[in-house]
Formats: C-alpha cells, sequence, structure tokens
C-alpha cells in the first residue's frame, strides 16, 4: 500500500519552497517578474520535475514569455538546486503556466458581477 505522504511529494514541495527563493532572488531576466510556483511534481525516479508557475498582475502572454525565460534558465536553477538539496541526483526542470489564479480571479469578478448593487453580502439582515 502507497504512503499518503510519498518521498517524491516531499522532494517537490522542497524543490518547490527553494525554486521560489532562487528565482526571486537570482533570476535577472525582464520578463521574468513576481512569479508563484504553485506545484511541482517530481517523477518517482527524480531524474524530471514539472514546475508549475504563474506570473502575479501578468497577462496570459506574458506569463508565457516568463516560462519561455525561466526554461531558458532551467540549468542554471538545477545547479543551484544541487547546491542547496542533499539528493543524489537533482530533477531536470521543465516550467509550464499554470492558470488556476487566473481562473481563480475571473470567477471572483464574475461573482462580484452577480452580487446585487445594494451593498448586501447576501445575508438575510435581522
Amino acid at each position: 500500500m502507497p504512503r499518503d505522504f510519498s518521498r517524491a511529494r516531499r522532494v517537490g514541495d522542497q524543490i518547490q519552497q527553494e525554486l521560489a527563493e532562487l528565482i526571486r532572488d537570482e533570476i535577472r531576466d525582464p520578463r521574468v517578474g513576481s512569479v508563484t510556483v504553485s506545484e511541482v511534481r517530481a517523477s518517482r525516479d527524480f531524474a524530471h520535475a514539472e514546475v508549475f508557475v504563474t506570473g502575479l498582475g501578468m497577462e496570459e502572454a506574458a506569463s508565457m514569455e516568463m516560462v519561455k525565460a525561466l526554461n531558458g534558465a532551467a540549468g542554471f536553477l538545477r545547479r543551484q538546486l544541487a547546491r542547496r538539496l542533499s539528493l543524489r541526483t537533482v530533477p531536470a526542470l521543465r516550467f509550464h503556466y499554470d492558470p488556476v489564479f487566473d481562473r481563480g480571479a475571473r470567477l471572483n469578478r464574475l461573482i462580484d458581477e452577480v452580487r446585487p448593487e445594494d451593498g448586501t453580502s447576501g445575508q438575510d439582515a435581522d
């Protein structure tokens, strides 16, 4: 029976934390602004890691450019991870755009549009 919190998941979480710091502190590319690393999925053999990122306050096109820049810097980020983590092999990184935050913002806008204009929050006043 597999464990609920596998080693691959624990390593993915650690990579997520370290990558967030590395991108913030080490990447100087102007296409990379404020980045949220939303998830890292490491393969069971740690050969590859899929990294899902979102650019805060960016349009989708700008976020896609950011992903290209991060994929270009993947080798540098992998070397920096190797210095910070005590793993035998550090996974090759592949960055992907994660639209989850954009979907959440869109849903919030839709909810705000549906709310009544009279200022009530939807709860009955007594």
